[in-house]
């Protein structure tokens, strides 16, 4: 199977880490135009130049800020469409688990703005132009706790990835008959930004030695393992395919 994206354009939204800079990578290797986004445009500003057979742009993107968000678009669809999607910020904000009359409004929104309202946020700014174009590919990076309860513990980190999963179900039924995809990719869990180092930092020396035990594979997954199901996802492989969600967890169970 080979898959290219050249000359496509592509966002990535939350490119900075972990994740978000392994696809970036991957769809420059594949000949992409790459426009990564984050708040930390510090740290993806060396990221910026060719790359692979393609070629990578970086910009400042407040996912939670509608006017941050058009401004990406429209440098990166040109006179034409964003052909992908791919939104993969969110985390938990610096937060740890509290219990449930701890949590004030203010780090509740905080962690659902980051991980749905953006990603409600970016898609309504990419559709237009998808729809004119009569094509394109939104994929979102939930999370395992989309599926099932969150290892973190924080509720609305489990509440913003599950509402994600329905919102990528009601756009693909929306967005379906203009020839556009919405899918999401859900990752187990993985030490790939500081806030998920302090969770696993904060885990027993005998758990962390046993972790993999409990993962079919017997590997933790890499961003790479992420970045290749995203790959399939926004390809034509996947033309049919709309409205999912694919665990990438190395385990049969979620």
């Amino acid at each position: 199977m080979h898959i290219a994206f050249s000359n496509q354009r592509v966002i990535v939204a939350g490119a900075a880490r972990g994740i978000g800079r392994a696809i970036v990578a991957a769809f420059a290797e594949r000949g992409a135009q790459v426009w990564a986004g984050d708040l930390l445009h510090e740290e993806i500003a060396p990221l910026a130049g060719p790359a692979g057979g393609g070629m990578v742009h970086t910009a400042h993107l407040d996912v939670t800020d509608p006017a941050s968000i058009a401004r990406l678009v429209a440098a990166a669809a040109g006179d034409g469409a964003v052909d992908i999607l791919v939104y993969v910020a969110g985390g938990v904000r610096g937060q740890s688990a509290q219990p449930i009359e701890g949590v004030s409004p203010d780090d509740w929104h905080a962690i659902v703005d980051a991980n749905l309202t953006g990603a409600f946020l970016c898609a309504q700014a990419v559709a237009p132009g998808m729809k004119r174009a009569g094509r394109g590919r939104i994929v979102t990076i939930s999370s395992r706790a989309g599926l099932v309860t969150s290892l973190t513990g924080i509720a609305s980190y489990a509440a913003a990835k599950h509402g994600q999963l329905g919102l990528i179900k009601q756009l693909a039924q929306e967005l379906g008959p203009f020839g556009i995809n919405v899918n999401s990719v859900a990752p187990g869990f993985m030490a790939t930004s500081p806030d998920y180092e302090r969770q696993w930092a904060s885990y027993t020396a005998a758990v962390r030695a046993a972790f993999a035990d409990h993962i079919a594979m017997r590997r933790m997954g890499t961003p790479q393992d992420i970045a290749y199901a995203v790959m399939f996802l926004a390809s034509d492989y996947a033309s049919w395919i709309t409205g999912q969600v694919l665990p990438v967890t190395g385990s049969p169970l979620v």
